[in-house]
């Protein structure tokens, strides 16, 4: 029996990971449940899976959830501070950090530093202090399981291969909701168009992010920390059938590809019970479905933020950082209707290039960076017009 803690519970990876342990009843029980401001899901799932310890970021819904769960043996906790505590909590197995953006930070070093797994979903953590998380987990023996089904990809590609070298590889994107479109046709577009994915389901955030490319852009950045890659060893593939979720090509020229029909719940049920495989009763892919695969370039002039996602890896230090958190403050400016699709690049990169770049950043200069990128970008987005 696997002990679980989800944190971020409530939302897409959240709440997909809790269908895998309602599937497999006697090999998961989970541990702790967090939400960020979904008192009524969290009290739901609460009930359900009846885990140890509760968490509601939302200090002012605390009595809302104290009072739901009185009486059933759960420890009812508050705030974001709460969140690295109960990553480290004793009774667990894995942590899965579900979290949207650079809050997962804090708490997967807690859980690091605490000797758990973590099944990470919470790509912005390595985008953030990829160096400093991956010394971290090697210094404590810990394993970071990828749930994106790209960095799942290429995990599963590379078991059974770990004396071997790789040449590169390549993480396929589907394009989005505005593949092939202009700069003109982007000029215009709302946030309704942008959240309408072809393939995938997910939160709001990562929607967006997969339309502009910057979640490729992110990817890229966690792929080079998680399987200690150099920048020119990573490549962008656009693929929009979506079904191989991306490639290793090693010395030899060989290549491996993981393939299967869009479904985030195989990633999570692959890191939250790897090394084994489970049966499930997932959707299976057919070739006659698909008799065409088809590939393309990456579009980095008109998708500026891919561009902007590799020359941040480039420079390095804390230059990652300023990218990810200018896109989080541009991101929810724009699913505000506050700023426009194409200038949410601009802001970020204006960002880049007015934030002071630090070489080697420790956890205090990474937590700096974030501040005043977010106060800079937000002041950015005040001035834009829509």
């Amino acid at each position: 029996m696997k002990r679980i803690t989800i944190l971020g519970s409530t939302g897409s990876i959240g709440t997909q990971a809790l269908e895998v342990v309602r599937d497999h009843p006697g090999v998961f029980k989970v541990a702790v449940l967090s939400a960020l401001k979904n008192s009524l899901l969290l009290i739901q799932q609460a009930k359900e899976f009846k885990p140890a310890v509760v968490v509601i970021c939302d200090e002012s819904k605390y009595n809302e959830v104290k009072e739901a769960l009185h009486g059933l043996n759960i420890k009812v906790l508050a705030g974001e501070a709460a969140l690295s505590e109960v990553a480290a909590y004793p009774d667990s197995d894995v942590v899965l950090t579900a979290l949207m953006g650079s809050v997962g930070l804090k708490p997967t070093i807690a859980a690091i530093t605490a000797g758990k797994n973590i099944a990470l979903a919470n790509k912005e953590t390595l985008v953030v202090a990829g160096e400093l998380i991956t010394q971290l987990a090697a210094q404590h023996h810990v394993k970071i399981l990828p749930v994106d089904s790209e960095h799942s990809a290429i995990f599963q590609c590379l078991v059974g291969e770990e004396q071997n070298e790789i040449e590169k590889i390549y993480l396929t994107a589907s394009g989005g909701p505005f593949l092939g479109k202009t700069k003109g046709f982007l000029s215009t577009v709302k946030k309704e168009q942008a959240l309408k994915h072809p393939n995938w389901v997910m939160g709001a955030k990562i929607t967006i992010d997969s339309a502009s490319l910057m979640n490729k852009g992110l990817e890229v950045i966690e792929a080079k920390w998680l399987f200690n890659l150099e920048v020119d060893q990573v490549d962008v593939i656009v693929h929009p059938q979506s079904i191989i979720h991306s490639i290793v090509q090693f010395t030899d020229g060989s290549m491996k590809a993981q393939m299967g029909v869009p479904d985030m719940k195989l990633p999570i049920q692959y890191a939250l019970n790897y090394p084994d495989r489970l049966k499930n009763n997932f959707k299976r892919f057919n070739f006659l479905d698909y008799p065409t695969f088809s590939f393309e370039k990456a579009d980095m002039e008109t998708f500026r933020n891919l561009n902007l996602a590799f020359a941040s890896l480039k420079k390095g230090g804390n230059m990652p950082c300023i990218l990810n958190a200018a896109n989080e403050i541009v991101v929810a400016a724009f699913l505000e209707d506050k700023i426009g699709f194409l200038q949410m690049s601009d802001v970020i990169e204006q960002c880049m290039e007015e934030i002071g770049f630090i070489e080697k950043p420790q956890l205090n200069d990474f937590l700096e960076t974030d501040k005043h990128s977010r106060i800079l970008a937000g002041r950015l987005v005040t001035k834009s017009k829509v």
